[in-house]
């Protein structure tokens, strides 16, 4: 059925939504999820580290948990992954990757659903993916 899901995700409940709406269907079809996240290069954020440390992380290196992170989630219940993150807006990395990979479907929250009005990054993978989108009813 599919071969090859790419699922958008950021640290957001309505994401994590999408991303277990994908680990469903990939379970289901015995395809191959792709996890993708994109980040903003810049500053670091501050992070309170137990004892009173104080740590800077990257972008990257916060990006690269979530994914793992997510990417755990999914091996757990025995679903083949790959996780993808990268620089830049959001619509197009998760678009990028659904052409590279030859994905049969993305899979992407209504996050931003307002007044029949759908936010920003699932109205542009929406125009602009090379396959089928299935928007996940996640607010």
């Amino acid at each position: 059925m599919f071969e090859n899901i790419v699922v958008g995700a950021d640290s957001s409940r309505t994401a994590s939504d999408a991303v277990s709406y994908a680990i469903d269907l990939a379970k289901m079809s015995g395809g191959t999820l792709h996890i993708v996240t994109a980040f903003h290069k810049g500053a670091g954020v501050n992070v309170d580290i137990p004892g009173e440390v104080h740590q800077s992380v990257s972008p990257v290196d916060m990006a690269d948990s979530l994914v793992a992170d997510l990417g755990s989630r999914a091996r757990a219940v025995g679903v083949q992954v790959r996780t993808h993150a990268a620089s830049g807006d959001p619509a197009e990395r998760i678009c990028d990757v659904a052409q590279k990979v030859g994905a049969d479907v993305v899979v992407v929250g209504n996050k931003g659903l307002q007044r029949r009005v759908l936010g920003s990054v699932p109205a542009a993978v929406a125009r602009h993916a090379p396959c089928a989108v299935l928007i996940v009813r996640t607010t």
